[in-house]
């Protein structure tokens, strides 16, 4: 597996991969709302983060993150490399090279709260809606001192 910087090329794969991972792990977002954020990912959100992917050699993107002033926006993974190693990878490489320290997760992802736990982060505070005003609470994490 290789970590790479993502380009405009790459787009139409990861927002396909993007909707696969959110679709396994964002049952409390309705349909609408992903078509929404799927328009904001092409259009605004992946063009705003240093953004990188990880792959095989000719083989699929496995997932991809998003960092900007040091906070991961952005970690998806393809449902297919769930639990693979993948997501530890990238949030490694976006710790250690791009020196991201915190990350906000929807609370009602419990999957993604614990992964972020047992890769040291904790939780500093709470809001109760996301980035784009909606009523899915977020809860914000640091990695521990």
């Amino acid at each position: 597996m290789c970590i790479r910087a993502a380009t405009k090329a790459d787009y139409d794969e990861l927002i396909e991969l993007w909707e696969r991972s959110v679709r396994a792990t964002h049952d409390f977002l309705p349909n609408q709302l992903i078509s929404e954020l799927k328009v904001s990912l092409r259009n605004q959100y992946l063009a705003a983060v240093q953004l990188f992917c990880v792959q095989k050699r000719g083989e699929d993107i496995m997932g991809f993150v998003g960092v900007t002033d040091g906070n991961i926006e952005m970690l998806f993974v393809h449902p297919n490399y769930f639990r693979k190693g993948v997501g530890q990878l990238l949030v490694e490489f976006a710790t250690r090279k791009l020196k991201a320290s915190s990350v906000d997760v929807n609370e009602q992802n419990p999957q993604a709260l614990a992964f972020y736990l047992a890769l040291g982060f904790v939780q500093t505070g709470r809001s109760e809606v996301d980035a784009q005003g909606n009523p899915f609470p977020l809860l914000h994490l640091s990695l521990a001192v």
